[in-house]
């Protein structure tokens, strides 16, 4: 528990933790790499998987993303987007797919835009502050770009 009683946030500049702007603090990674991180537990993970994500001892969700394409159902993908945003201002808020490159850098991506990013700027905001290869394919980038256009107004 962090001194105000609440969660303590992720350490910044551990592995795959991205402050956003706002000093939200969002931890991506890739589940194929095994859990590798060392610190404490997320208190909520958003999964962006083909198929469902392995069970978790944290609340979770999981929105259907194939590899290197877009979520099945982006509605629900920006609701789970805005969600985990809403969450990463008290909680420790984990993003994950994969490899932790392409889906969890467009989340990451999003995130940034919800966070006051410009969604033309997001994608570079992420490789730079997160992996430089985040955000693999054009369509993804175009997603990012959109999301800002369409779902990415500040709650």
């Amino acid at each position: 528990m962090g001194s105000d009683g609440g969660v303590s946030p992720w350490e910044a500049g551990g592995a795959g933790v991205l402050r956003l702007p706002s000093g939200r603090l969002v931890r991506g990674r890739g589940l194929r790499r095994g859990p590798g991180t060392s610190g404490p537990d997320p208190t909520y993970g958003l999964y962006l998987l083909g198929g469902p994500p392995p069970a978790v001892p944290w609340e979770a969700r999981w929105i259907r993303w194939p590899d290197f394409r877009l979520p099945a159902d982006p509605d629900a993908a920006a609701d789970a987007l805005t969600e985990a945003w809403r969450r990463a201002a008290t909680g420790r808020v984990e993003v994950a797919c994969g490899g932790g490159r392409g889906r969890t850098g467009t989340a990451l991506a999003c995130l940034a835009v919800l966070d006051g990013v410009p969604a033309e700027e997001a994608v570079a905001y992420v490789r730079r502050h997160y992996h430089r290869r985040a955000v693999e394919t054009p369509w993804q980038a175009r997603y990012v770009r959109r999301f800002g256009a369409v779902g990415g107004q500040r709650p």
